[in-house]
């Protein structure tokens, strides 16, 4: 040990003992792995829950971080939630400087007290109770303690010991106590090669883990829930505000949300009965019947969050809806499936985990999982799924906020496990035709018709409702590699039956072309040129996932100036791997005109973390072809 270190160290020591802190909570004593890459570390987290009862639940918590930086403010993590039926009994945080001396202790009745919904949500009784606490110094250390208890027993809290990225765990146990009489089920998930320390008893349910390293975030890695570590649970009888259940499987699940949670909420009035089924009369088949209700849903109602019901999981009435014209995704889902029903449509209400992460709802382990309510119809071999909360997504489309991931669907029989849409590489398409006039001066004249689908019109249907002048700006952000455009023409057509989001573009872009002495240099593609290329890894860790794959396939005819010829162009180019594909083409229609074509396809898929600097090393290539030039000289 150096001089500076012996000095350090006894200057620790003689604070600790000056001042009666508490040793343990220096963050010296962190070990080095430990602190590589992390921005806090869970020094020690305890928790103990004991459900005495099948609608009695205590859950303690404690939990002591050190936060080592700026960017690990966000993973204190003191908090809790609560509402009619969650209690807190117990909530304080002290905080230790780098010494492990206290410097600030905050009591249940100082921490802010807000709402704990989004500004959109009608009403709601859920609130937090959070730490507002701004550092002097790093590293600081929190020690959080809490205690609530519930009669809500359907969602018993999972033991997961890393808590997110950049975040690396010293000590993490759970505990459950639970009466003998109410068996407990478990699902342990992503514990291999992890030191797990685990004990069973009669009653009582144990977990430890140690010294677990930060997962450090990587672009295109799996969903953080399937990378970490836990401990799922779930009681055999349960309790959710009064309404208890015995549920073992997805069936007897099913069953009790569609006699406890849904049944009962079938109460459309005979008055909207009749109208609905006079205004599908005339349609020849149940899926041009569904599509007119769910328009008819779309022109009606609008989406607004109402955290209230069983636990934020029973929808409001479908008559309620009809009356208010307003819902939560729960209440327009039901509304949507009563509609339906009335004109002898079959439909069903499933619950999914909806985001852009596709994460699935555990097919093997029946509990309270999902965060989002969706409608599907059984059609044949196939289901069409329906996102109810949309006032614009077409009939049969569900994009990227529900696509391709297992779900809950609730049947009068049972609960079932399927599958939403995944949308194929060929699907997610997009189709550019152009006409482009080159001037003596190097501007350029363009006139383009672009056609999206499937992911690709998801990210273009919205353009449909945006006013004119952020529709100017959108478009001169697409092409923000084009200097000086001035839009002439902006037709847009949202074609919902084909479900196909149809553009035309009229613009010209001053001094498009360089001119150097009696040569211009041409970028020859003008529309669709790829600058992406993903961020570098030197020792990447985790394998990666292309979630969605696309094509997109590109003919642009550019008319040459009068007063030049060509003099040179790139070849024509073809690259071919397991990532993907990429061809180029460029045709001499004429003596002053030329055909550019362009196919671009990216699949989906998971591949090795080894493949990984291939990959980035094709869009590279990709990047630089689409960066190509044709040189013109003066005739």
């Amino acid at each position: 040990m150096n001089i500076k270190s012996a000095f350090f160290f006894s200057f620790l020591f003689l604070s600790l003992h000056t001042f009666s802190q508490n040793i343990s909570y220096a963050s010296l004593l962190i070990p080095e792995n430990l602190k590589e890459g992390a921005n806090a570390v869970i020094r020690s987290n305890e928790v103990t829950v004991t459900l005495s009862a099948i609608n009695k639940m205590e859950v303690k918590t404690k939990r002591v971080i050190t936060v080592l930086n700026g960017k690990g403010n966000k993973h204190t993590d003191a908090y809790v939630h609560y509402d009619d039926n969650v209690k807190i009994k117990t909530l304080e945080v002290i905080v230790f400087n780098a010494f492990g001396k206290e410097i600030k202790k905050i009591k249940k009745n100082d921490f802010k007290d807000v709402s704990a919904v989004p500004g959109g949500t009608l009403y709601s009784d859920s609130r937090v109770k959070y730490l507002e606490y701004t550092p002097i110094t790093y590293p600081y250390t929190v020690q959080f303690i809490s205690e609530i208890e519930t009669e809500n027993t359907a969602f018993i809290y999972s033991f997961r010991p890393i808590e997110d990225y950049s975040v690396s765990v010293e000590k993490s146990n759970y505990t459950l106590n639970y009466n003998p009489e109410n068996p407990i089920r478990k699902k342990e998930i992503n514990f291999d090669g992890i030191d797990l320390k685990k004990e069973e008893s009669n009653g009582r349910i144990f977990y430890e883990v140690k010294n677990l390293d930060v997962i450090e975030a990587e672009d295109y890695s799996p969903p953080f829930s399937e990378l970490v570590p836990k401990v799922m649970f779930a009681s055999k009888k349960f309790n959710l505000e009064g309404v208890q259940t015995e549920v073992e499987d997805w069936s007897s699940f099913g069953s009790w949300m569609y006699n406890d949670l849904l049944k009962q909420a079938y109460d459309l009035e005979e008055g909207t009965i009749t109208k609905i089924q006079n205004l599908v009369k005339n349609e020849q088949n149940d899926i041009d019947k569904a599509k007119k209700i769910y328009q008819y849903v779309q022109d009606k109602v609008r989406y607004i969050s109402v955290q209230v019901g069983i636990g934020g999981w029973k929808p409001f009435n479908a008559s309620e809806v009809d009356r208010l014209g307003y819902g939560d995704c729960k209440a327009l889902t039901n509304y949507t499936m009563s509609l339906l029903k009335a004109v002898g449509i079959e439909s069903n209400y499933a619950i999914v985990y909806a985001g852009k992460s596709q994460r699935n709802i555990q097919h093997d382990f029946a509990a309270m999982q999902g965060n989002h309510a969706i409608l599907t119809i059984p059609n044949g071999d196939e289901n069409i799924w329906l996102e109810c909360t949309s006032q614009k997504v077409p009939f049969g489309f569900i994009g990227d906020f529900t696509d391709d991931r297992d779900v809950l669907v609730v049947t009068p029989n049972g609960g079932e496990i399927k599958h939403t849409k995944k949308y194929k590489t060929e699907e997610n398409l997009q189709l550019i035709t152009a006409v482009c006039q080159l001037s003596n001066q190097g501007d350029i004249d363009v006139s383009l018709k672009e056609t999206s689908k499937g992911i690709q019109y998801n990210s273009k249907y919205r353009l449909e409702t945006e006013t004119q002048r952020d529709l100017d700006v959108s478009y001169k952000e697409r092409w923000s590699y084009i200097n000086n455009i001035t839009i002439n023409k902006m037709d847009i057509i949202n074609d919902k039956d084909a479900i196909a989001f149809n553009e035309h573009i009229d613009f010209n872009a001053l001094g498009y072309s360089k001119v150097i002495g009696n040569r211009m240099l041409v970028n020859i593609n003008v529309l669709n040129r790829n600058r992406y290329v993903p961020d570098r890894y030197r020792n990447r860790k985790l394998s990666f996932k292309i979630k969605r794959g696309f094509k997109d396939i590109d003919e642009v005819e550019i008319k040459l100036p009068d007063a030049y010829k060509l003099e040179a162009f790139p070849e024509g180019k073809t690259i071919e791997n397991k990532f993907g594909s990429y061809k180029t083409e460029i045709l001499k229609k004429s003596e002053n005109t030329l055909v550019y074509k362009r196919i671009f396809t990216i699949n989906d898929g998971e591949f090795l973390k080894e493949d990984y600097a291939n990959y980035r090393s094709f869009y590279k290539e990709v990047a630089k072809l689409d960066n190509a030039k044709m040189a013109l000289i003066k005739k």
